[in-house]
């Protein structure tokens, strides 16, 4: 589905719990904003750092759409504005918000604002289960209001607070020999910072080994080791411990998608890789993808992203500085 024809848009959340200081805020962001373009000086797209987990993105022409699986991560953004687009539904964040993924989704993303004179600049922190789940057997952690099985993804508010701990962590790439010791501490805040505000308890939830969100995530885990196989919900639903049609229902609305939408998404996005980066036919990457039927492979690729196979390859052999 391309971005013009999304029939709904998710609403941004309320305000964090603390009132923004909105001179703190400022300034953090101008600094913010300094950072990243210093650090991805003479950078186009993406620069890993030296803090594991921890991408800058610097992107002077709005482009896209750009399909992926994204990751569990914090996204945030200094200077310009994207559209993440999954299942049906379309989340916007900006510099004055944050989106955060808590499972694994496919996503289409969309950089809407930028420039060569004030490019998107942004970053990415992954984010890590296990962390979450020591950090929430924490005692001394305050509680969470209960949360139901929801979307996997939130988009909250950004506060004085957490862009305070975020520029800490950036600060750190200006002096290495720190990294080691106190990055993991600084990220560890961070955690802390998601798990309070707004939709924290929905990350509590990817955490608690009895949560349906919890059980969610291990049948996306299965799905994406499985994803060429014959999907048989009956075999994960016995794995994840959930009947099936608790697994569908959870599933869709961790994800915004059915199993079958999620698994068909696995082989579209590897069997683009496959053509793209690998020097095979369609109808062996249609096969190796799980596709019986080329020519369904090549309806089910056109739909999803805009363009037949070949005619996909050809565009990305002829734009190779345009790659998606």
């Amino acid at each position: 589905m391309a971005f013009n024809e999304i029939p709904r848009l998710a609403s941004h959340p309320p305000d964090g719990l603390d009132p923004l200081d909105e001179s703190t805020l400022d300034r953090g962001r101008q600094e913010l904003v300094g950072l990243i373009d210093q650090l991805t000086s003479g950078v186009e797209g993406t620069r890993e750092t030296g803090i594991a987990g921890l991408r800058l993105h610097r992107i002077m022409h709005p482009g896209g759409p750009k399909h992926g699986i994204q990751l569990p991560a914090l996204a945030l953004i200094a200077q310009g504005s994207k559209q993440l687009l999954v299942g049906g539904e379309r989340f916007e964040y900006d510099p004055l918000h944050y989106l955060v993924l808590s499972v694994d989704l496919p996503a289409v993303g969309k950089v809407t604002v930028a420039s060569a004179t004030q490019p998107y600049l942004g970053l990415g922190l992954d984010l890590d289960v296990d962390e979450i789940a020591a950090l929430i057997r924490d005692e001394n952690l305050p509680p969470a209001a209960h949360a139901d099985t929801s979307r996997g993804l939130f988009v909250n508010r950004l506060n004085a607070a957490m862009l305070d701990a975020v520029l800490r962590l950036l600060r750190l790439l200006q002096t290495p020999r720190d990294i080691p010791i106190l990055a993991p501490l600084v990220k560890r805040e961070i955690l802390y910072r998601l798990l309070l505000d707004g939709h924290g308890a929905r990350l509590r939830q990817i955490a608690l080994q009895d949560s349906q969100t919890h059980r969610v995530a291990r049948a996306i885990r299965l799905l994406r080791e499985r994803f060429e196989q014959p999907l048989r919900m009956e075999t994960i639903a016995r794995d994840v411990h959930m009947s099936v049609s608790s697994l569908h229902h959870h599933f869709k609305a961790v994800t915004a998608m059915s199993p079958l939408q999620y698994q068909k998404h696995l082989r579209l996005q590897e069997g683009r890789r496959l053509l793209l980066l690998g020097d095979i036919d369609v109808a062996t990457a249609a096969h190796r993808v799980g596709y019986e039927s080329p020519s369904q492979f090549s309806r089910e690729y056109s739909r999803l992203f805009g363009a037949s196979p070949l005619r996909d390859r050809r565009r990305w052999l002829e734009a190779p500085s345009q790659h998606q």
